[in-house]
C-alpha cells in the first residue's frame, strides 16, 4: 500500500482540514513554537485545493519535500514536479496547490513563514481535468 519511507512519523486523518483535500492526507505537526511545521502525508491522488497564504508583511510558506513523488502548481503557470529533496518557495499572496501523483504516495514538511496578520484563504478545488492531465 505505502511504497515510501517516511521521514518522520505519519501523523493522524487530517480531519481538521479534510474539506480543503479531495482524497486522504495525514498531518503530524513537528512544531507549533515560533515557526509551526507540520509533516503532510498524501495518499495518492490527494492534493489540496488552490489557496493563498496572505500577510500584511512576511509570510508564506516553505515545502520541503521527503518522500515519494507530488506535484506544485501556481495559478497561471505549469505544475511542477516534486521529488525527495525538492524546496519550494511560496510567498505571500501566490494562489497555489499542491498534493500527491497519481499513482505515488507523497510526503512533504510544511514550514509557515512566520508574517503580520498570517492568515490562509482556501479556494476551489483543483479541476479533476487539470489534475488527469498530470503523468
Amino acid at each position: 500500500m505505502n511504497d515510501i519511507t517516511e521521514v518522520f512519523p505519519r501523523g493522524e486523518a487530517n480531519t481538521a482540514y479534510a474539506r480543503y483535500f479531495v482524497g486522504n492526507s495525514y498531518l503530524n505537526m513537528l512544531s507549533t513554537e515560533g515557526v509551526a511545521i507540520g509533516n503532510v502525508t498524501f495518499e495518492p491522488g490527494c492534493r489540496n485545493n488552490w489557496h493563498i497564504h496572505h500577510a500584511a508583511k512576511g509570510g508564506g510558506q516553505i515545502l520541503l519535500c521527503t518522500a515519494g513523488r507530488g506535484w506544485y502548481q501556481e495559478w497561471g503557470k505549469p505544475a511542477r514536479e516534486l521529488r525527495p529533496g525538492d524546496v519550494v518557495n511560496i510567498p505571500a499572496g501566490v494562489k497555489h496547490w499542491h498534493g500527491a501523483a497519481k499513482d505515488s504516495w507523497f510526503v512533504h514538511l510544511a514550514v509557515e513563514v512566520p508574517g503580520e496578520n498570517a492568515r490562509n484563504e482556501w479556494l476551489e478545488p483543483v479541476s479533476e481535468t487539470d489534475y488527469d492531465r498530470l503523468p
